[in-house]
């Protein structure tokens, strides 16, 4: 005779359950699968954004507890937000800012200032307002880029932010202590900047990446948000880069 057995359903306790995450860039892309991520393994979130509208619609999803819209890039204006903040929080992610392509004699300087500055002294202007907020052991995650290791004509900038990111983040690592710091390093993420970047070539961008990618497919926010919440999660990770780009470092372009 034999006993039946049932399976029993694996019980998954939420990962950031009573935890504050909060997402600048929270309300579009990577920056809102992540919040959604947050949110699903128990977390509250506070979302900031520039656009008003967007905010809005990204926090009656996810009930966020609180959202600021303002330019990142505006010191005072990140002074005044971490200011306000409830005390203490856990995790800041940063998703604000673009990439900056183009040729020498083709850049207009003045918008390569304020990208570098956005950049670069973004996570400077962050890790300064937020070391005070973040609890010890609690995460500063930035996010940059695979794309610009490989030297090409067009990348010049692109490549600079690309090599200054991870040193910046393993000397905040050690002077923000025992706060964590870390950087995702994405390559091509299906997103909608990427849309506004590409415009028509999108779809052919799409399809040179499932052809060439190791992994057969575009990488998408959610591949992102997963590794965004393992690195809040897992305490032993800081200053390091994560790389999350499908292997497109590896093929050619």
């Amino acid at each position: 005779m034999s006993t039946a057995r049932t399976a029993l359903p694996i019980q998954h306790e939420p990962e950031l359950e009573g935890q504050t995450v909060v997402v600048i860039g929270g309300s579009a892309g990577i920056g809102l699968e992540t919040a959604r991520r947050a949110r699903a393994e128990g977390a509250k979130v506070i979302l900031t954004a520039r656009n008003p509208e967007r905010l809005k619609h990204a926090a009656s999803e996810l009930g966020a507890l609180r959202t600021a819209a303002f330019d990142a890039a505006d010191p005072a204006s990140l002074e005044r937000f971490f200011r306000d903040l409830p005390t203490p929080i856990d995790h800041v992610m940063v998703t604000a800012g673009r990439p900056y392509y183009g040729r020498l004699a083709d850049m207009d300087l003045v918008q390569v200032r304020r990208l570098v500055d956005e950049h670069l002294m973004l996570p400077l202007h962050i890790a300064r307002n937020s070391a005070s907020k973040v609890r010890p052991g609690g995460t500063l995650l930035f996010m940059g880029g695979t794309g610009g290791r490989r030297p090409a004509v067009g990348l010049a900038i692109a490549s600079a932010m690309t090599a200054a990111l991870p040193a910046l983040t393993a000397n905040l690592a050690l002077e923000l202590a025992p706060v964590r710091v870390n950087l995702i390093a994405a390559g091509f993420v299906d997103t909608g900047l990427s849309a506004q970047l590409l415009g028509d070539e999108l779809e052919n961008r799409r399809n040179q990446l499932r052809a060439t990618l190791p992994i057969r497919r575009v990488v998408g926010p959610a591949d992102v948000a997963a590794l965004a919440v393992q690195i809040m999660t897992n305490t032993a990770l800081t200053g390091a880069t994560y790389d999350v780009d499908g292997g497109q470092q590896f093929v050619a372009a």
